[in-house]
């Protein structure tokens, strides 16, 4: 009889067999090895199986589980209902694990007992696969780390690579598992835990390899729509609380497109004071009953609540750096939002 597991490793496999192999390696060659894989085939047709089987036949902590074609979110529930771990960590069967991610991650958890989930920052491959888009939301997730920056951003995208996480299951469990409704699952449940007021973080180091493949999930899956992830934002926002503290509440960018994202959130009772924007063909005029302002019209006390729709992430990062400029902190004055 093995020991009990502290980490249940989740893994979804869905006609992973060219990957497979590689995803189970970098398990094998983990510094940590009190963990469990619990390995769900999600109605695979290819070599999957058998290379599961495969495996198990090696190492025992390896747990091959036949869940036929159920779909990702109730393969991860199905993965929650069977771990034996008070931990547990995803893991995606196309991407690789570096050596120490499980142990350094169950430490920050062991050393941090505030904390109910980290994850850690990740590289994507193959480096020929990965466009600029990736290359820039990269960039600004892996800087993304502390609670509170994680907090400050949460509305922007999703912080985390959803393979690089590990978190307390008993939390996870007491906010429902992982929504089956049609929304992305992952970032749905980000902001789920970050509604409850728990303290999600990220390690600073590249513990994931992350593959690049024209046919991720988030490309083809509908869950995964852009409308989707607006409308999401749209319902956790219009509840967080420091969008009630009685602060007057500023959008920042005035274009048609982003108008119609910011409609979702002013038509749950969140009306403009003013929008602000840097074209002078913008600037003075009225939207929806509010004027548009240039940036310096926020300098002024008491200060507004902005929330910043630009979704240019270079852009952000000047909006950032002029609010700084005026005295506002990311979090406590002003949200980007995605």
């Amino acid at each position: 009889m093995m020991p009990a597991p502290l980490v249940s490793i989740i893994l979804p496999i869905r006609n992973a067999a060219a990957t497979l192999p590689a995803c189970l390696h970098s398990l094998a060659r983990q510094t940590f090895t009190a963990y469990e894989v619990l390995a769900i085939d999600d109605g695979s047709d290819d070599e999957s199986p058998a290379i599961v089987a495969a495996a198990a036949a090696r190492d025992a902590r390896i747990v091959p589980i036949r869940a036929g074609r159920i779909g990702l979110p109730a393969a991860l529930n199905l993965g929650l209902a069977l771990a034996r771990a008070p931990i547990i960590a995803r893991m995606d069967a196309d991407d690789v694990m570096h050596p120490d991610r499980l142990g350094l991650q169950y430490q920050a958890l062991t050393e941090q007992p505030d904390l109910a989930l980290i994850a850690s920052r990740v590289v994507a491959f193959p480096a020929r696969a990965v466009r600029a888009g990736l290359r820039e939301y990269l960039r600004w997730q892996n800087r993304v780390l502390t609670p509170e920056q994680v907090s400050a951003e949460i509305y922007v995208e999703s912080p985390f690579a959803h393979p690089s996480v590990m978190f307390r299951r008993k939390a996870i469990e007491e906010l429902g598992g992982y929504t089956t409704e049609p929304w992305p699952e992952d970032y749905e449940l980000w902001l789920r835990i970050h509604a409850a007021g728990l303290a999600m973080a990220k390690l600073p180091r590249n513990l994931l390899a992350w593959r690049e493949r024209p046919d991720r999930a988030t490309r083809t899956d509908p869950r995964y729509a852009r409308e989707l992830f607006d409308e999401l934002r749209a319902n956790f926002l219009a509840r967080d609380p420091r969008l009630h503290s009685g602060r007057s509440l500023v959008y920042w960018g005035a274009g048609r497109v982003t108008r119609q994202r910011a409609r979702r959130l002013i038509e749950r009772g969140f009306p403009p004071a003013a929008w602000i924007d840097i074209d002078p063909d913008k600037i003075g005029q009225t939207i929806w009953g509010a004027p548009v302002c240039a940036p310096v019209w926020l300098d002024r006390q008491p200060r507004p609540f902005v929330l910043v729709y630009v979704t240019n992430h270079g852009a952000r990062d000047l909006i950032n750096g002029w609010l700084a400029a005026m005295g506002y902190q990311p979090g406590r004055d002003y949200l980007g939002v995605g």
